[in-house]
């Protein structure tokens, strides 16, 4: 059986016996049409079923109510607490918000930036892989906005929207040597991401400051359970050989690395080693020893986001901005006991 074809506007105006114009006209500019004529179309529409194509609409006016967001890993709390900053910020403008992970690939970075061009949306917030450059640059000659999140490109390029991630390092880092901890060792994957180098750079500096060094322990992935192998890795080493104090470049992995030590007991945290994360996500402070992180305005920095792209949109001539926050540690049972 053939599907039914889509309700038209000039089936509403048929219906409601009105022209097409006056049920565009309660559409868009409902304030012009008398009380009696607007109940009628509406009335129309929901017998009829209708749903306008705000695509088409988008198309012939120019611009969308729809904002793209790229994230690097949706299944990571704290893009989850950045994208909901962004809805928040755009339910005040009037503005919807299509999400979409890259799972930090590339590849699929490069899907959702053509999709949502093609998809005329009003701008593009993007946490990006850093490969990008030349299709972004692309895009805004277009004539979308696009905005970055995580990131510290010259502001000539567009405007941006960051934490001080060496900074981050170097508080993880100077916190646990504060305690006395010599030996400490730093859980990172992915160093080709901006964000995890940096806080690299940042806890080899601290590490520098203190006279001690640092040793890197690598990860598969930045997830719960990459940080658990790496846990379970520490776990069978001898106590003398063990790092006595650990950060890990996200707080997924120090989720992990803690399971690996409270299995069966086998590591006292903190007391035969520390453990610091990076990010402060919702249940931190949940964790079965709560979790000492460093903490990055995830809220905020979606709100603040948004903004930037709406006086780009508002002024394509305007200098761009970056806004830059600086990390915090928020200090629970896992390093101070």
């Amino acid at each position: 059986m053939a599907a039914s074809r889509p309700v038209s506007m000039k089936d509403v105006a048929r219906h409601a016996g009105v022209s097409v114009g006056t049920v565009s006209n309660v559409l868009n500019r409902r304030d012009i049409v008398s009380a009696d004529r607007r109940e009628r179309v509406e009335q129309a529409i929901r017998e009829l079923g209708y749903v306008r194509n705000d695509a088409a609409r988008q198309l012939k006016v120019g611009h969308s109510r729809t904002v793209g967001a790229i994230v690097l890993d949706s299944g990571n709390p704290f893009y989850t607490q950045l994208v909901g900053g962004i809805e928040a910020a755009a339910e005040a403008s009037g503005l919807a918000v299509i999400a979409g992970g890259t799972n930090n690939r590339e590849q699929r970075e490069r899907l959702y930036l053509s999709l949502f061009e093609e998809q005329r949306v009003r701008g593009i917030l993007l946490a990006s892989t850093g490969g990008t450059a030349e299709l972004i640059d692309s895009i805004r000659r277009r004539g979308t906005p696009v905005v970055l999140v995580e990131s510290e490109r010259n502001a000539a390029d567009g405007s941006s929207v960051s934490v001080d991630d060496i900074a981050g390092g170097e508080i993880a880092v100077r916190h646990l040597a504060s305690l006395g901890r010599r030996r400490i060792g730093v859980v990172a994957a992915r160093q080709d991401l901006r964000q995890v180098a940096d806080r690299l750079r940042g806890a080899r500096r601290a590490a520098a400051d203190a006279g001690i060094e640092i040793e890197v322990l690598e990860a598969e992935d930045l997830t719960v359970l990459a940080g658990r192998h790496v846990g379970e890795k520490v776990v069978e080493r001898s106590r003398a050989e063990r790092p006595d104090a650990v950060f890990c470049v996200n707080d997924l992995l120090a989720v992990g690395v803690l399971q690996a030590f409270a299995f069966r007991h086998q590591v006292a945290v903190p007391e035969e080693i520390a453990l610091v994360g990076y990010d402060d996500i919702a249940f931190a402070s949940s964790t079965v020893v709560p979790l000492t992180s460093v903490s990055q305005p995830s809220d905020l920095m979606g709100r603040t986001a948004l903004a930037l792209l709406e006086e780009e949109i508002a002024d394509r001539d305007a200098p761009h901005r970056h806004v830059s926050f600086r990390p915090e540690l928020v200090e629970r049972e896992s390093t101070t006991g």
